[in-house]
């Protein structure tokens, strides 16, 4: 590789994993070579891993058409010498499987939406991302549909190729797609083409035919932003795995539920019916003891100083609910305080007349601690540091 050579190019071939070079540059634990198969941090891609005349090489960038090769530590190389790099085989694998996934992955959103927008690509050490630039929401978008076409263009075989182009005639073709920077771009760019299916600029490592991809997995589809649509996916190794972690949950699953895994999804649903119907007798159970609870409050209430007081606790109903209860209990009593607990002790306080709510609340919670507000009617309280009953005997008059 020479320092004019494309901004977006690749290693001439992926397939090398080791390789001789003469040492141009060292600076500190920076080296440049006169020839490199390391493919340099870009376009979503990370950088090769490997070692460079036995030393890890932790980082490879492009700067200004050159690359750069960082080192664990500084090698005891000299510039002129020959050493011998290597190239971390299954992680360059890796990323030639996920790249040309993203191709594959596009390809399949050229199908399914209108237009062909590119917002982005990046590979991650299990997954894989690309953003598609379409006027669509994710929930319009079935992972499995996308998942599906992917998979018929991994098993259709199809050819991958890759070769320079003229870039202003590359610009010129509506159906190029640029994954670069298109600023970057010099008098040619890399095209890489997989028959039939999808062909792009762009500058990346990619495998000779789909088939070497090996199985895609949909993990997620989201909009990251407006007017992007994200999927993420699993190549390969990854999306095996995946495939089995799923298939492993299913199969738990259905033994708890004493089901198949085909019927799965129906005594699922059943599952969920029959937990609503529970959630929905247990409220309604709340409901029953929380009103039995008021009832008695209601028939031991205190006067002082010519204010009536309904003081005391109340049990499995939460601040919201008791809320409403206070709201409807004003006629019982000039002020209202009820305290419970829901993960923390909290309370609720109406008032009418001279008594502000607020104030109430705001004497508890400088006594326990916690915190509240509200308006001179109703105010609630919570996070306090004590238990309920203990909040209730402060309030109550003597």
């Amino acid at each position: 590789m020479t320092p004019d050579e494309p901004v977006n190019a690749a290693p001439a071939d992926p397939t090398v994993r080791s390789f001789e070079s003469t040492v141009r540059s060292v600076d500190g634990r920076e080296v440049t070579l006169d020839r490199t198969y390391f493919y340099a941090e870009g376009g979503g891609q990370p950088p090769d891993r490997g070692s460079l005349a036995g030393v890890e090489v932790v980082d490879v960038q492009k700067r200004g058409g050159v690359t750069v090769h960082v080192l664990a530590d500084p090698p005891d190389i000299a510039v002129g010498e020959t050493v011998a790099g290597r190239i971390d085989d299954e992680f360059r694998t890796y990323a030639m499987r996920a790249h040309t996934a993203s191709h594959v992955v596009y390809g399949a959103g050229r199908q399914l939406f209108d237009g062909h927008g590119y917002g982005g690509f990046d590979i991650g050490e299990d997954t894989v991302r690309i953003d598609l630039d379409v006027p669509s929401a994710a929930d319009d978008v079935n992972a499995l549909t996308v998942q599906r076409l992917a998979n018929e263009a991994v098993w259709e075989s199809r050819s991958v190729e890759w070769y320079e182009m003229d870039a202003e005639e590359a610009r010129a073709d509506d159906e190029i797609v640029f994954n670069v920077d298109e600023t970057a771009v010099s008098d040619t760019v890399r095209i890489v083409e997989i028959d039939g299916w999808d062909v792009a600029a762009c500058g990346g490592t990619h495998v000779s035919n789909t088939v070497e991809i090996g199985p895609v997995r949909v993990t997620e589809v989201s909009n990251p932003g407006a007017g992007l649509v994200r999927v993420e996916y699993a190549v390969g190794p990854a999306a095996i795995q995946r495939q089995v972690d799923e298939r492993r949950s299913a199969r738990r699953a259905a033994e708890t539920l004493d089901s198949s895994v085909e019927a799965l999804p129906q005594r699922a649903g059943q599952v969920s019916e029959e937990a609503d119907s529970l959630r929905a007798e247990r409220d309604a159970l709340r409901e029953r003891l929380l009103d039995a609870r008021l009832e008695r409050l209601a028939a031991d209430t205190v006067t002082a100083d010519g204010v009536e007081w309904l003081v005391g606790t109340v049990d499995a109903a939460d601040a919201n609910a008791v809320a409403e209860r206070v709201k409807a209990l004003d006629d019982d009593a000039d002020v209202v305080a009820l305290t419970g607990r829901d993960g923390s002790t909290f309370l609720v306080v109406g008032a009418g007349g001279d008594t502000d709510a607020a104030a109430v609340v705001d004497d508890a919670t400088d006594e326990f601690g916690g915190g509240g507000g509200g308006r001179p009617t109703i105010a609630q309280g919570g996070g306090i540091d004590a238990d309920p009953a203990t909040v209730a005997e402060y309030l109550r008059p003597d």
